[in-house]
């Protein structure tokens, strides 16, 4: 998998692709795609929700430019992989997951496999994790039709969000923002597809 389908197509990131080495992606994946776990395609998890392809794990983690001391915000925790990645290679992530059920499975599975620097809430990834704040990278792995404004203010200065934007499958942008002296700067890094953010703010 991280040959054929991250090295292959250009991720260079020592740190991303040790922790895509390391993290065993068919653990957080139904029974019944364990076969598929390490395809390139993006998996249904429940709950109408997806386990992201290998490659836009390993892109959307490569984009952040995560240092070891980091604290990161994830919003849409899902299975938990995305999550394992983050925490193989920041000091602390903070994950927050609408769906109680993925959540707590996503917990259970992280704390099976040592992990003690992931904390989960239960809560709308709309409006971030407040208390924690500022993070010096926030990822968000479901699409809102724009970019929250409270994540943005979540976001240290010198920091970066990687983030999906768009209501419409296949034609969501993933865009990388930084934050410098207080001014957000956008970038659009590529094409995607990824599940609606749900209760998204009006």
């Amino acid at each position: 998998m991280v040959e054929e389908q991250i090295i292959a197509r250009g991720i260079r990131d020592k740190e991303v692709i040790r922790a895509m080495l390391k993290v065993p992606r068919h653990l957080f994946v139904p029974e019944r795609y364990r076969k598929e776990a390490y395809c390139d395609y993006p998996l249904p998890i429940g709950y109408g929700q997806t386990i992201s392809q290998p490659y836009i794990v390993a892109l959307m983690t490569a984009l952040l430019e995560l240092k070891k001391d980091d604290r990161v915000l994830e919003i849409g925790t899902g299975s938990g992989y995305q999550t394992a990645i983050l925490a193989e290679i920041a000091k602390e992530v903070y994950s927050v997951e609408i769906i109680e059920e993925l959540a707590k499975k996503a917990e259970r599975l992280l704390k099976k496999l040592g992990y003690k620097n992931i904390h989960i809430k239960v809560g709308n990834g709309y409006y971030g994790w407040p208390e924690h704040a500022p993070y010096s990278a926030i990822i968000v792995t479901c699409a809102p039709r724009k970019i929250p404004p409270p994540l943005l203010s979540q976001l240290k200065d010198g920091g970066i969000m990687v983030i999906p934007v768009g209501r419409e499958y296949g034609i969501q942008k993933l865009i990388k923002v930084r934050k410098i002296n207080g001014r957000i700067y956008k970038e659009t890094v590529t094409l995607v597809r990824f599940v609606p953010m749900l209760k998204e703010a009006p």
